[in-house]
């Protein structure tokens, strides 16, 4: 009996030998497709190769696709566990031909794979084929060998498949296998045809039509195929099971449940164990590709699914968390094929056993409070919509998993009743925000708020992807379209790679575009490019585009690509700064926090509690550290947790953030000994949405422009990283280079010829002082015949010229010297201004101030004030040609 693992292998292998392109599952996150949440089909990656829009240097393929279905419209989530078939993760085995081959070959490859490779016996196939389809009908005769009554025409849409309303198209051919008369139905057109005797395991489309808006279709240039089977299907039938879960791969996990639980797996809790092991794959391996539980978008459908499990473990009797004890067995069995689930085990098992624990606590209350209400209810009555509404409000109990619990107390939701609860309180909160003072045009992201959910971002691992365009808004008011060349507004999309403002973080730059035509002649209708991207509302990214060229309407699919080499730089300046926050507290004490960042494309800048200004010593050090950890080129690692969990691992918060139930903790460097992080080994670990770098050897080089006061005990630091780093360092050295082939040095002996260059310029200054001080005194300013006695006192006054102020006190010490005993009055012309200086000698300075003989001076000159000590002051003036009339001011003083 073949394993799932060898029949996917079989699949492959035989597709690999007829030169088909082994290609590997894409993520479950779709890049090309905004219209769906998840990958629910192995066609998806190859959407735009269908289409022409994409080229690949292949023309046929196959792939083992893994899908999910648990949310939008394909959404399996309440069937699974209580059916055979129904999963929320399951593997679509597939073929496919770009414009390749068709009809002729596709319907051989299936014929042959079936009976041939597997084995398969061929009196126990029957075929769909679309009713106008003969083509495929003669090749299901002649290949097959299948007479008529085995070759079921179907005239509905359950045999002819589309892309849409309009564009690719055709017709399919569907393979069933018969269970015999012993399993209740009938074959597919009939009346019993939902019984599970004849189960389609294969679904062959021809796509081979162009279908227009008229409903008109003409034949496609390039006709391709596109063919899907489901795994877990195709094993059942040859593993001899009539049950998906009897399968070898889903058994295991069954008991791998029942080996947690102590519940014995075929007994009465055998749906909970279908449903854990069912769930244990789409929680694995959503995780595994970056999707994260939320209160939103895709992270509120996984929480639905891990919860809906987590439920069924309570139900089994389980205290402890359960869910992440069995990703060991999951790994064991799917890895190989998928490594990416190896890779992530670790995250897998920590997000789910944080989840589980939480979720526990909600689970206890919101059960007690169920039960409470049952109880005061008649038998067979719906719990009323209010009460769920309570239980969702307040205890943060889904209303689906409500309905869940409800379903095997065959009981129902008032559901009427809980919608009308939650438009009440939507009610309440828009008379909330009414009153909050908020912006006009704010009122218009309040409506779209409740009008759509939150833009669900998927910048952390992509930089391109298809969004829809759901709003428009232009001058504060909501509109369809823009289309006015070189124009902007606002634009939200349901799904974004571009990072919007928040926490320090620029907002992304970059383009949207919309191609339209055949894939031989594809023409741009709209392109337009994204300057800033905002929050408003409630979770709603907004991107402001300027329109470049054509229509951008409401309801259009476009294509969104980042600015590659702005979002590079940008997180390297925020991974930077994770690692600056950290050194300065190595450096400087832990009472070092964040109070303020920008991250921008071009640099970064951060601000942080210290008192005092950082020595060079220490702007050093902390340098030196940066650049030490990113030379460490450790992984920056990321985790969802509750923000308690994540203050107890060291996490530090961020200034001006606000956190919900949940935080995104990003950890990066290794530091032994550091008792932070998981292993007690991480440098930095800190609170934070924004976009990083994946290594830290990313960030290139690190170096700081300088440190400055940014407020009352914040200082603040600016630097660059990368290629602007670089750029900085290279001028700087070119400078320094610049500057020693002026001073005739060599580079490293720049500093210690400066040095020798400003003590000589010292010299030569004190020199050139004496020198002028030389010259006035020779002018004859201590002539004993020119002092004057006036009242008793020598009294010597001169106006200098060739003198400055800072001059006048040396030159007055000296003058005094050689007067002995006397007043001097010194002015200096400074280009047509005074500098005035007084002075008395000590013998004096009872009976007379120098203070009041330079503002007698002083007031003369045109100036105001003057001051300093009885025996020596100073002053200013603005007119130096009234000298004569200071001095004699000052003689006046001297006779009173």
């Amino acid at each position: 009996m073949p394993t799932l693992n060898e029949i996917r292998s079989t699949f492959l292998n035989f597709f690999d030998r007829n030169d088909h392109e082994v290609v590997a599952s894409s993520p479950l996150v779709p890049r090309n497709d905004p219209t769906l949440m998840f990958t629910n089909s192995g066609m998806v990656q190859f959407k735009n190769l269908f289409t022409g829009v994409e080229k690949r240097d292949y023309s046929r393929a196959t792939t083992s696709q893994k899908c999910v279905r648990a949310g939008g419209k394909h959404n399996d989530l309440d069937n699974v566990g209580y059916t055979a078939r129904h999963h929320t993760f399951f593997e679509m085995l597939g073929n496919f031909s770009f414009g390749d081959y068709f009809k002729s070959d596709a319907i051989p490859y299936a014929w042959d794979l079936l009976t041939k490779d597997f084995e398969i016996d061929k009196s126990k196939l029957l075929v769909t084929i679309y009713h106008t389809d003969d083509e495929a009908a003669e090749i299901w005769k002649k290949h097959a060998g299948l007479p008529d009554e085995r070759i079921i025409r179907i005239a509905t849409d359950d045999n002819f498949w589309s892309m849409g309303p309009t564009g690719p198209c055709g017709p399919c051919t569907e393979i069933f296998y018969d269970h015999g008369p012993d399993i209740w139905g009938g074959p597919p057109g009939s009346p019993e045809e939902d019984g599970d005797r004849f189960i389609e395991i294969w679904n062959l489309v021809f796509m081979q039509n162009e279908r227009f808006e008229d409903g008109s279709m003409v034949d496609l240039d390039m006709q391709s195929i596109d063919t899907g089977m489901g795994l877990e299907r195709i094993g059942a039938l040859l593993q001899g099971k009539h049950d998906n879960y009897d399968t070898d791969l889903m058994r295991n996990l069954i008991e791998a449940s029942a080996n947690a639980t102590n519940v014995d797996p075929d007994g009465d809790g055998n749906v909970h164990h279908r449903v854990i092991a069912d769930h244990l794959r789409s929680t694995s391996f959503l995780i595994a590709d970056g999707v994260m539980p939320s209160n939103e978008g895709r992270g509120y459908v996984l929480r639905r699914i891990m919860r809906r499990a987590m439920r069924h473990a309570h139900l089994l009797g389980a205290q402890d968390p359960v869910m992440h004890r069995l990703v060991p067995s999951l790994v064991a069995q799917m890895g190989q094929a998928f490594p990416e689930l190896g890779q992530a085990q670790a995250l897998i098992e920590e997000t789910l056993e944080l989840e589980e624990k939480r979720f526990k606590q909600t689970l206890d209350r919101g059960l007690r409070l169920l039960d409470d209400e049952l109880e005061k209810l008649s038998d067979g009555a719906a719990l009323p919509g209010e009460a769920a509404f309570k239980l969702y409000d307040t205890y943060g109990f889904p209303l689906d998993l409500t309905q869940d619990a409800l379903r095997e107390k065959g009981r129902e939701v008032d559901v009427a009743g809980f919608d009308a609860a939650m438009d009440e309180q939507k009610a309440k909160a828009r008379a909330a925000w009414a009153g909050t003072g908020e912006a006009a045009d704010a009122s218009v992201w309040f409506e779209l708020s409740e009008q759509h959910e939150a833009t669900d971002f998927l910048g952390y691992d992509t930089e391109t992807a298809e969004g829809v365009v759901l709003a428009i808004v232009s001058e504060g008011k909501e509109t369809q379209s823009l289309e006015t060349e070189g124009g902007g507004a606002w634009v939200v999309f349901n799904q974004t790679p571009f990072y919007a403002e928040s926490g320090g973080q620029v907002g992304d730059h970059g383009y949207v575009r919309i191609l339209e035509g055949t894939h031989d002649a594809w023409e741009t209708r709209f392109s337009g490019h994204v300057s800033d991207v905002q929050k408003r509302g409630t979770g709603l990214f907004a991107h402001y585009m300027t329109l470049d060229t054509g229509k951008l309407e409401v309801g259009n699919a476009v294509k969104l690509e980042v600015d590659h080499t702005r979002r590079t730089s940008i997180r390297a300046n925020h991974s930077a700064t994770h690692l600056l926050h950290e050194a300065l507290r190595k450096a400087l004490g832990d009472h070092v926090a964040q109070r303020g960042s920008l991250n921008a494309a071009d640099r970064l800048r951060f601000d942080f509690s210290h008192a005092k200004a950082m020595s060079l010593e220490e702007i050093k050090r902390v340098e030196e550290e940066v650049n030490a950890y990113i030379r460490q080129n450790t992984p920056v690692e990321t985790r969802i947790m509750p923000p308690d969990d994540a203050r107890e691992l060291g996490a530090q918060a961020l200034f001006g953030e606000k956190y919900g139930d949940e935080v995104r903790v990003v950890s990066m460097g290794t530091e032994a000994g550091s008792g932070k992080g998981l292993d007690g080994q991480t440098y930095s670990i800190e609170l934070c949405g924004g976009t990083h770098v994946r290594q830290t050897g990313d960030i290139g080089m690190f170096v700081t422009l300088g440190e400055s006061a940014s407020s009352a005990g914040v200082r603040r630091i600016e630097a660059l990283t990368g290629a602007e780093a670089f750029k900085y360092l290279s001028e700087q050295d070119h400078r320094l280079a610049e500057v020693a082939l002026e001073l005739k040095a060599q580079p490293g002996d720049v500093l210690d010829r400066v040095r020798a260059l400003m003590e000589e310029r010292k010299a030569l200054s004190n020199e050139v002082a004496q020198l002028r001080r030389d010259v006035a005194m020779g002018g004859g300013a201590v002539a004993g015949p020119e002092a004057k006695d006036i009242g008793g006192v020598k009294f010597l006054a001169q106006v200098l010229s060739g003198v400055s102020g800072k001059d006048l006190p040396p030159l007055m010490d000296e003058m005094k010297d050689k007067l002995g005993s006397g007043a001097i009055l010194l002015i200096a012309d400074a280009g047509g201004k005074a500098a005035v200086a007084a002075g008395v000698t000590k013998d004096l300075t009872e009976r007379v101030s120098a203070v009041d003989l330079v503002r007698a001076a002083v007031g003369e000159l045109g100036g105001k004030g003057g001051g300093g000590r009885p025996d020596m002051a100073q002053g200013g003036g603005t007119d130096v040609t009234r000298a004569d009339a200071a001095i004699k001011a000052a003689e006046r003083v001297l006779e009173d």
